[in-house]
């Protein structure tokens, strides 16, 4: 006898915590709003290439014992991806001298940071890395 009282409460209640789960899952997603990150250029390109390449030397000449290196080096590999996504589909900016320039200094500083993330620049990288964001900079403003 209490069986059959049972069972259709069970069911009833399977039916509302999978109607209730069902509402959740279909209303949850769209209560929430997108954080798209902030982009760091502002989409002027000598102002931009400027700035990343005096950010990038100062990372560089930080010294290799510094607690403030992992720090750095994350925030120069947020500039590097920002710099490059923002101007490599960009016909009027990607056959710059300044911008190929800028592309090789920051593929090996992002190559060197990816691939040796314990490792601190080598001094010839190092010294190729300030002479080529120094070419850039001084490119881009005659460039403007």
């Amino acid at each position: 006898m209490n069986f059959t009282f049972y069972t259709p409460i069970k069911k009833l209640i399977r039916v509302f915590l999978a109607s209730c789960l069902g509402l959740l899952l279909l209303i949850h997603p769209f209560g929430q709003t997108a954080q798209a990150s902030k982009s760091l250029m502002s989409g002027d390109f000598a102002k931009d290439t400027v700035f990343v390449a005096k950010n990038l030397k100062a990372t560089i000449a930080l010294p290799d014992d510094s607690e403030d290196r992992d720090a750095s080096e994350s925030e120069a590999l947020e500039l590097i991806t920002g710099y490059i996504s923002r101007y490599r589909n960009r016909p009027k900016f990607n056959g710059t001298t300044s911008f190929t320039t800028m592309q090789t200094a920051l593929n090996a500083m992002a190559g060197h940071y990816k691939t040796f993330k314990n490792r601190p620049l080598p001094e010839k990288l190092k010294e190729r890395l300030n002479k080529e964001l120094s070419r850039a900079e001084k490119i881009v403003v005659k460039e403007v």
